[in-house]
């Protein structure tokens, strides 16, 4: 599955993927400022979680919740991480083993621990305003 889409696209494109995931566990490739956590706050929001998502690069995680305040999933920034230790000091295992959504940026710093059912999604700048997503 390849789209290419602006940002008034978003919403759309976060419903096709949500549609066409082979798993809830997506992991989010792309350079800095690509769009990955524009995405994945697209994704929430048509998830029906309760408030804004944003990026979790300081604290590494973000846990969100439903409009009924059921468990959502949650939302990791890897960009910080300097070995894949500390993904499992951070309890990855007991978050991949919840029945939630599970969004990762930046998982090639722990593509050794990656769980094998997930789908990898590559974001790439087409121009200023132009994205192209791929499911790889």
């Amino acid at each position: 599955m390849t789209i290419s889409y602006t940002i008034t696209q978003l919403q759309n494109v976060a419903k096709q993927l949500i549609a066409n995931v082979p798993s809830k566990t997506l992991c989010f490739y792309g350079e800095m400022g690509a769009g990955k956590t524009t995405l994945i706050k697209a994704l929430v929001k048509e998830l029906k979680g309760d408030g804004s998502a944003n990026s979790p690069t300081f604290g590494i995680v973000n846990e969100y919740q439903k409009k009924d305040g059921k468990l959502l999933g949650f939302h990791f920034d890897f960009y910080r991480l300097e070995s894949e230790s500390e993904a499992w000091d951070l309890g990855l295992e007991e978050y991949l083993s919840t029945d939630t959504w599970v969004f990762m940026e930046w998982p090639e710093k722990i593509e050794g621990i990656l769980p094998e059912t997930r789908a990898d999604i590559k974001i790439e700048i087409l121009d200023e305003k132009t994205r192209r997503l791929t499911m790889l």
